[in-house]
């Protein structure tokens, strides 16, 4: 069960879906509870990243009425596979340095075809992987791999203390999408409110959470309850 805080941060991250909806031709469902065990699995390997698998959720449908309300004016129909479903259950994949993660282990590789699927030779759609300490913006390396990826690629960007040789740039060119709630706890730095502590004794600052296509397209990530609704701001 995702904590409150998240629930707060999801509902405040689909709003903001919602407003900048034109800007993307495709959105992606992904359960909160998909999202906590990931976020759980991050913050028990920082300063690592993880490599995390999914695979669309075929016996959860859209719901009716999201597809309406977060579809926006240049709404793309067959873009990538899994479109139009749920993301099912979580798979850690892989965890590492940036240059090793996007491999995938040899127990996560079927075999089929795995000679056309690039460094992540494995048989998930979709793939989210951490940047710790990094903003949510693509590197080379993750355009790289994106191209083998039948699905949407995903970035985890997660700011925290102490840093470590892994300083915070925030100059960074590109659509980076926040996920904290506003209310935080500022108790220990003004400068920096912390979300709360990882169980490896870093303080977590802030998350970002973006979605592309192999494209360079933007895709609009909407955070939902078990039954793909939209979990959205009580009136």
């Amino acid at each position: 069960m995702a904590e409150d805080w998240l629930v707060r941060a999801a509902a405040q991250y689909n709003q903001h879906s919602l407003d900048c909806r034109d800007d993307y031709p495709a959105i992606l469902l992904m359960p909160i509870d998909t999202l906590s065990a990931i976020l759980e699995w991050t913050f028990q390997s920082l300063p690592d990243e993880i490599l995390v698998g999914l695979d669309p959720d075929s016996d959860v449908p859209h719901p009716e009425g999201v597809a309406e309300s977060f579809h926006g004016c240049d709404f793309t129909s067959g873009l990538f596979a899994g479109q139009g479903f749920v993301l099912g259950p979580p798979h850690l994949v892989n965890r590492g340095d940036s240059y090793s993660v996007h491999h995938v282990p040899e127990e996560w590789v079927d075999g089929i075809f795995s000679e056309d699927r690039g460094a992540r030779g494995g048989r998930f759609t979709h793939w989210i992987h951490t940047h710790p300490n990094a903003v949510a913006i693509p590197s080379g390396a993750d355009a790289e791999a994106a191209q083998w990826t039948e699905g949407c690629d995903m970035i985890l960007g997660v700011r925290y203390s102490p840093e470590g040789i892994l300083p915070w740039f925030d100059d960074v060119e590109g659509t980076r999408r926040r996920l904290s709630p506003e209310e935080v706890d500022d108790t220990e730095d003004s400068n920096h409110p912390a979300i709360g502590r990882a169980i490896t004794g870093h303080r977590i600052h802030g998350l970002e959470i973006i979605a592309f296509h192999r494209t360079g397209l933007g895709v609009n990530l909407i955070l939902t309850d078990s039954e793909g609704n939209p979990i959205l701001i009580s009136p």
